[in-house]
């Protein structure tokens, strides 16, 4: 396929994924279920944390940690009282468990009441082409609370050779405001910034596409991804997840 054809086939297939109807078995429906800023970061941040394994498990244990939050991410992250984490202690999903869960609520309020909240820590770490240093340095914030070492493999860093899909897959949401499925709520952080949410589905479709030759799903791979999304769209590389997703997940090309 030449280089226009693939851009063109690419575009038809992103446009036709970032649609209302993608929402109904994504992840990203469960932060659709709010409207206020705050809320919409929280849920997407806490249901990107878990989005790996079965999908129906993840969209269960997603809307069981909203119901633990009351259906209010913002108000209980801010004034929760450790009593109130208790409830948090039974819940499990995968290795992701209540320690991991209560640790994350308290990181959290730690972000929005003593660094103005997840926007701005990203916004301050961007780099003009890149929101990969970024996570790093968010990763060091949200970790700077004592805690055990074990709830660090929840957030993924990639100067550690880690792809970080669930990260910029939140990014991703967060960022972009094309379509229907994302939501543009972050002003500060342009999408030609993002990068794909490189996994198993986009990284097999994108070796068969002749846009990515590294066989391992990392960090490297992820720069050698980007660069060539960006060469089709470099102000919106990361709309073409939305193609490699499609294409792997639902027509198993």
């Amino acid at each position: 396929m030449k280089k226009s054809e693939l851009k063109s086939f690419l575009d038809f297939k992103a446009e036709q994924y970032n649609s209302p109807e993608f929402i109904e078995t994504d992840p990203v429906q469960i932060p659709h279920q709010f409207s206020k800023k705050e809320d919409i970061e929280i849920a997407g941040f806490l249901t990107a944390t878990i989005a790996w394994g079965n999908r129906k498990s993840i969209l269960n244990n997603a809307n069981k940690l909203m119901d633990l939050l009351e259906r209010a991410p913002h108000d209980f992250v801010l004034k929760h009282s450790d009593s109130e984490l208790e409830k948090f202690s039974p819940f499990v999903h995968r290795t992701f468990n209540g320690y991991d869960a209560k640790f994350f609520i308290k990181a959290l309020q730690n972000i929005y009441l003593n660094h103005g909240g997840l926007e701005p820590v990203f916004t301050r770490y961007a780099e003009k082409d890149t929101l990969q240093p970024a996570i790093h340095e968010f990763k060091k914030i949200f970790f700077e609370l004592p805690h055990l070492s074990r709830t660090e493999k929840h957030v993924s860093d990639p100067l550690k050779n880690s792809a970080a899909k669930r990260i910029n897959m939140f990014l991703r949401w967060m960022v972009r405001d094309a379509g229907s499925v994302d939501f543009g709520i972050w002003k500060n952080i342009s999408p030609s910034q993002l990068s794909c949410p490189l996994d198993v589905h986009s990284g097999n479709v994108a070796r068969k596409l002749n846009l990515l030759k590294r066989k391992a799903n990392d960090a490297k791979a992820l720069k050698e991804l980007d660069s060539s999304l960006r060469r089709m769209d470099k102000a919106d590389p990361v709309k073409y997840d939305f193609a490699l997703f499609g294409l792997g997940v639902f027509e198993n090309y």
